[in-house]
This record gives structure tokens, C-alpha cells and sequence, in this order.
């Protein structure tokens, strides 16, 4: 790929090149991942330590009961990791109708599934770290036990939504320590997320699942009205799975399938390949009309159709990825006018997001999630346990592929990508804020693999959101003349109510060449407080 090395977007960062880098959301996140590198780890060394950093520096989107899902080149071949949780054996639809009258709680124990992201870091570790999982956990533990200075956004996200959760148990006693969220610059430590963390180091992540701590959470559970069961934590494990795939602009895009929405991003790329639309100047009013009917189309499918893939039993991530049926979803889009449209049928057949990569040519593709912001927003005080709200990704509607039950996976947001050509790695990369994921992993990757606009600048050029029916939401930075022009055509643009999720942020990690020595090209999102560091 030759990029052109411009950037014509306001940006406060450049490309960073080196050998070895990380690149996460929060620059003492980065850190963490790049002392493992120094100490001779490798990239999944510096991917678990960065992502255990980021539960204490970044905690308004992720923590201890988080999920994780992981893409990993290993030097001869992708895998993936779905380390995310499962419904507690209790839940059901008659669950939710006798306890809270036929509605899925957004907050609260009845939120909350088998955290997965411990599991995850203890997997990964296993399979693929070369240090011992106590060392690779040493940053995290230390920040928490010491105190960190809280970063600017962080602050201001912690801010905003606070008022919102400060009811749930443990909230307030843990993340309002002032009796008010921290303010950019002050000390926040977390010493029990630190005694924690040192148990999961000390038994390579049993504790969590089948020790004290898993003792103490379903006690909090239990006080708390949750269904959470020893059972439940001990039964669980992460899983291994083969990644899904779409070829776009000569390359082949890499995501974790379903349970996951990754397959949305593949789906509107592959319609993309059937415009013929590379021509089109990146930034104009008709390219970005073709990437947002592409998209909506994307997601009205993946929400009807997308579950846990043991319940996928009428249509499979193959049926949807199919090039006949992309090629009939694409012909539905009109050059000339916005449409709203309902799912197809296909033939039967609060987040981080970090990557790291070594001069041995490992690269790896991370995300943790609680989801909405603080997730459940249940906190288990003695453990420094934030909690997620992933069960809120279920659904109550009868004969729905992601109807929730007992043991199941829910419908996630969270989805790691990587880019190969011709069978070699290319790059790791992800865009972290809900359902604005896939659209983020759309709109970098066209301006990347189609019109080779350097990572950077990829990530920092203006962006837009769909919304429900014909509502796109566009970024400030975004031309006057191309709002316009998406308004003519049909496109009803509205601000989104949502200060948290925004337009998303990224982290890039792009592989210079085939030869290990030349290194990488690493982006990180000006969106967030993030940062791309390397040797």
C-alpha cells in the first residue's frame, strides 16, 4: 500500500512508527503494554497489560466485569477469542416477565451475564504470552494501588454519568470518591481492584471464576436481588473461534462472528464492492450516501438475524456474507434518495479498544466492553468489580434468534478487525462506542484500503452515525456542502442524544511491509485521551 501521507483534517497527533507498538484509548494504558514489550514480552503480553491497565485509567468504559473478544495473528495465522459472557442458568423470558414485567432492566444484577474479560487475559496468556501473567499484570496493579492522575475526557465522561448511576450498588462508595466525579488531574485509586488483580495474577485468573472471588461476587449478587451462581462463574470458559471474512479493495477484512456485530461492517463493505464506487472523491456527497444505505442495509439484517450462533438455526453468518445475496441488498440502494429499510432473507445455508504488535510480527486486535458507560453500573466495593450491562443486548421478542435463556450468548457490540492481502497480516485495528463500531470500521477502512489515506488521517476525518429510519447524525467536522447534500438527498440529520458513545474512537496498527525490520505505522483516535507509543 502506498499511502499518501497527508493528513487534511484537523488533528492534534501524527503517526507513530516503530518496530513495536501499542495503541490504546488512554496514554497510561499504552504504557503499561509497551513495558512488557521492553522487558521482552510480546505483543499479547502487552495486550493483556494494556487491557488490565485500562479497567483502572479508563474505567468509565470498561473494568473487571467486563467482555473481551480478541483477534490474534500469530506469525503464521489469524485466531480469534470470544471471551464473552453467558446469561446466568436462571434467566428466561418468564424470568423477566415475573421480575420485571416483561422488560430487560438496562441497569442493575438482572443486567448482568458471566463476566468474560478475566478469562480472556488468562487464555490469551496461556496460549500465547511469553511472560507470566503476574508480571504482565504489574502496571495495572500498581496504578491501582498507587493512584493515577485522571485523564481529561475520561473525567468529562465520568462526569456525565454519574447522575445516572450513583443509585446502584457500590457506585457511589467506589467511583465518586468526593462524593463528585473525579476532575482531570486528580488522584483516583482503586486499592481493591488491586487486591483483586493480585489474586487473578496469583492463580492465572482461577480466583475470579472458581476462588474468593467469585465466592464474593455471587454474594453481592445474592444481596443485591441477582441470579449470578457459583455455577454459573465455574461452568464458563472462553472460546476459540475461526474469524469471518469479506474481501474489499484487494484485501481481506477480518472480524469475530456472530455472536458479535462484526459481521455488519463485513456485510456493507461487501455491498460497497458491488457499486463500483472507489472513484467517487472520498469526502463527496455520493460516496458517503453509498457507505450510510450500505450500512443501514447491514444493520437491519444483523439485528433480526445476529445471535449466539447455537441459536442461529434459520439463517448463518455464511448466508449473510454471501456475495448473491449482498449483490441483491445492494441493488435495493438508490443513488438519488435516502431509504429506510426493513431486513432481508437471506438463501438458507462503553468500551476500550487497544492493538499491539512486535518485531517478531505478532499483532493483536483487542476489546473490552461494559458497555453503556459504567455498564450495570453495580460495583462490588471489596472487589473494585465494575460490573457490565451486556444482558441488555438480549431480546424478549418471541421466536427471535437472540430471545434470551439461560447459558446463552447475548447479541454483543464489541468487535476487533484485521486486514490481510494475499494471506499476510496487514492490520490490526477497531473503533470502540456501541453501534457505532461497524460503521467506524466501514468508513476507516474505504478511506484506507480505497482511496490509501494514512491511518491518521483515516482516523481523523469527520464521520457520521445512522439512526433509526432515515436519521444520520454528522460530525462538526464534516463540509457543509456534504451535510447538505446527504439533507437533499433525502437524509434526515439530526444530533445524537448519546455524549458518551460519539462518533467512536480508534486505534490502528498498519504493518509496513512484509519484512518484520521495517515495523509499524500506529493511529490513535484524537476522539479520546489516547495515545500510540513504540521502540
Amino acid at each position: 500500500m502506498e499511502f499518501d501521507w497527508s493528513n487534511p483534517y484537523p488533528t492534534l497527533r501524527s503517526p507513530v512508527m516503530a518496530r513495536n507498538v501499542v495503541a490504546t484509548s488512554q496514554p497510561l494504558g499504552a504504557q503499561a503494554g509497551l513495558r512488557m514489550l521492553l522487558r521482552g514480552g510480546n505483543a499479547v503480553d502487552a495486550a493483556i497489560a494494556a487491557a488490565a491497565a485500562m479497567t483502572i485509567v479508563e474505567p468509565v468504559s470498561n473494568g473487571l466485569g467486563s467482555d473481551l473478544f480478541a483477534l490474534v495473528w500469530d506469525g503464521s495465522q489469524l485466531l480469534g477469542l470470544n471471551a464473552s459472557g453467558v446469561a446466568p442458568a436462571a434467566w428466561s423470558p418468564q424470568y423477566f416477565e415475573r421480575r420485571h414485567g416483561g422488560t430487560l432492566p438496562v441497569r442493575g444484577w438482572d443486567s448482568v451475564t458471566t463476566p468474560g474479560a478475566v478469562g480472556g487475559w488468562a487464555e490469551l496468556s496461556r496460549r500465547l504470552g511469553r511472560l507470566p501473567l503476574g508480571d504482565v499484570l504489574e502496571p495495572a496493579i500498581e496504578l491501582a494501588e498507587r493512584g493515577h492522575a485522571v485523564s481529561c475526557i475520561v473525567a468529562r465522561k465520568w462526569e456525565a454519568q454519574a447522575p445516572l448511576l450513583n443509585e446502584q450498588p457500590g457506585f457511589a462508595e467506589t467511583f465518586l470518591p468526593r462524593g463528585r466525579a473525579p476532575r482531570p488531574g486528580e488522584r483516583f485509586e482503586f486499592a481493591a481492584a488491586g487486591a483483586t488483580l493480585r489474586r487473578i495474577a496469583d492463580s492465572d485468573g482461577e480466583d475470579f471464576y472458581r476462588g474468593r472471588t467469585a465466592e464474593r461476587l455471587v454474594a453481592h449478587a445474592r444481596e443485591h436481588g441477582g441470579s449470578l451462581s457459583l455455577q454459573d462463574l465455574a461452568q464458563w470458559r472462553p472460546e476459540w473461534v475461526q474469524p469471518i471474512s469479506k474481501d474489499f479493495a484487494g484485501f481481506t477484512v477480518h472480524e469475530i462472528g456472530p455472536n458479535g456485530q462484526g459481521i455488519a461492517a463485513l456485510m456493507a463493505l461487501g455491498m460497497l464492492d458491488k457499486l463500483g464506487f472507489g472513484h467517487l472523491p472520498v469526502d463527496g456527497v455520493e460516496s458517503q450516501h453509498l457507505q450510510i444505505e450500505a450500512m443501514k442495509l447491514a444493520f437491519a439484517d444483523t439485528y433480526r438475524w445476529v445471535a449466539d450462533p447455537r441459536a442461529m438455526t434459520e439463517v448463518h453468518a455464511a448466508d449473510l456474507l454471501d456475495d448473491a445475496y449482498l449483490a441483491q441488498r445492494a441493488a435495493r440502494i438508490d443513488r438519488g434518495r435516502a431509504g429506510d429499510f426493513g431486513h432481508g432473507t437471506p438463501p438458507r445455508g462503553g468500551t476500550i479498544y487497544l492493538s499491539a504488535a512486535d518485531e517478531h510480527g505478532m499483532m493483536v486486535s483487542l476489546i473490552q466492553s461494559n458497555y453503556m458507560g459504567f455498564g450495570s453500573g453495580v460495583v462490588v466495593p471489596d472487589l473494585g468489580i465494575s460490573l457490565h450491562n451486556r444482558g441488555q443486548g438480549f431480546t424478549l421478542q418471541p421466536g427471535h434468534p437472540n430471545l434470551v435463556q439461560g447459558g446463552k450468548r447475548p447479541f454483543h457490540t464489541i468487535i476487533p478487525g484485521f486486514v490481510t492481502r494475499q494471506g499476510r497480516p496487514r492490520m490490526s485495528f477497531g473503533v470502540m462506542g456501541g453501534n457505532m463500531q461497524p460503521q467506524g470500521h466501514l468508513q476507516t477502512l474505504v478511506r484506507m484500503l480505497a482511496h490509501a489515506q494514512q491511518p491518521q488521517a483515516a482516523c481523523d476525518a469527520p464521520r457520521w452515525k445512522v439512526g433509526t429510519g432515515l436519521s444520520v447524525d454528522c460530525e462538526s467536522t464534516m463540509p457543509a456542502g456534504t451535510v447538505e447534500g446527504l439533507r437533499a438527498l433525502g437524509h434526515v440529520i439530526a444530533a445524537d442524544g448519546d455524549p458518551y458513545m460519539d462518533f467512536g474512537s480508534g486505534q490502528f496498527v498498519w504493518k509496513l511491509s512484509d519484512d518484520a525490520h521495517d515495523g509499524y505505522v500506529a493511529a490513535s483516535d484524537s476522539r479520546r485521551d489516547g495515545q500510540a507509543v513504540g521502540y
